[in-house]
């Protein structure tokens, strides 16, 4: 007799949800086309959608207020709020060519970026490092990072925000070989870990995909929720993903299978979603009469410490 042991089912990816990451999420899909700051009570209500507590909230508006993304407003009711500041408006809409394109990258050369940094500013160097990866560079040599050439303007906006364009020099060109360019590309990036952050996006909306494709109706509360939780899972991977053009990537490359999903998902609920998340002209929550808002459940200042609060990877533009 064979005996035929069933296998486990494989566990999901783990969550790349954060209290943070989420706030990000909803203020690029609907908190930065508000007129005027968000009520700190609607941002509370809008984020417990979502599965983020109170405190939570608190603590993550706290340290983005801090780094100088969100400032602190009163709405014409006096409620407090948040509204995004200029800097983080501008991050958002240099994002917003990579998040939300959908037309596939054609070949056209390269941007290079080549910078030096003395021993006794190593700091810089890491930074440096850090946020080119996080725009998308590969690592062509010591030193030498390299992107599609689309970047560029990106890639200056961000470097010049952070006050690094002194150790930085940005070239544009072609890559002339030896290696064929579609052999070149797998040193300058790891496209294996690419590829599995595009399977972990499927295997974790897809099947949300699928089910609403299922359904006629459209509730705005579970639209929302979806919507901001793919957001929330997506915005990182054009990041990540450069977007070679075609020809220099696997023929199985999942990025426009989990493209195609994420842009169905928006057509789909985006704007259910923003009925859900309204907030009414004059800058009032719609869920509290007066719009008085402003004062938090406990009377704390949202700095307390969250473990799930960490650092956000590339496409944390804001």
């Amino acid at each position: 007799m064979i005996i035929v042991h069933e296998q486990p089912a494989p566990s999901p990816p783990p969550s790349p949800h954060t209290p943070r990451s989420l706030i990000v999420a909803f203020y690029d899909a609907y908190g930065r086309h508000v007129p005027g700051p968000v009520p700190v009570a609607g941002l509370i209500r809008l984020l417990a959608a979502v599965g983020v507590d109170a405190p939570s909230v608190r603590s993550s508006v706290s340290r983005l207020k801090r780094r100088g993304l969100l400032l602190p407003a009163r709405t014409v009711t006096g409620a407090a709020g948040y509204g995004l500041s200029p800097e983080a408006r501008r991050s958002l809409q240099d994002a917003d060519r990579r998040v939300y394109a959908t037309a596939v990258p054609d070949d056209e050369g390269w941007v290079l970026a080549v910078f030096s940094v003395p021993e006794s500013e190593r700091q810089k160097r890491h930074v440096l490092r850090s946020r080119l990866a996080g725009l998308g560079f590969g690592t062509a040599a010591p030193g030498v990072w390299i992107a599609p050439a689309r970047l560029h303007e990106e890639a200056r906006h961000t470097l010049r925000r952070l006050g690094l364009e002194g150790y930085v020099d940005l070239f544009r060109g072609e890559h002339l070989g030896f290696a064929p360019t579609a052999g070149a590309v797998t040193r300058w990036w790891d496209l294996p870990a690419i590829a599995r952050e595009h399977e972990a996006f499927l295997t974790r909306h897809a099947p949300v995909l699928r089910a609403w494709q299922a359904r006629a109706d459209t509730p705005p509360e579970e639209a929302y929720r979806d919507y901001l939780r793919a957001l929330d899972s997506w915005r990182r991977l054009p990041y990540a993903d450069p977007g070679l053009p075609a020809a220099l990537l696997p023929a199985d490359w999942p990025g426009g299978r989990s493209a195609a999903v994420f842009h169905a998902l928006r057509t789909r609920l985006h704007d259910a979603g923003a009925e859900f998340a309204g907030v009414t002209p004059d800058g009032r929550d719609p869920t509290t009469p007066d719009g008085r808002d402003g004062k938090e459940p406990d009377g704390r200042d949202g700095d307390e410490p969250d473990s799930r609060d960490e650092e956000e990877p590339g496409g944390d533009s804001a």
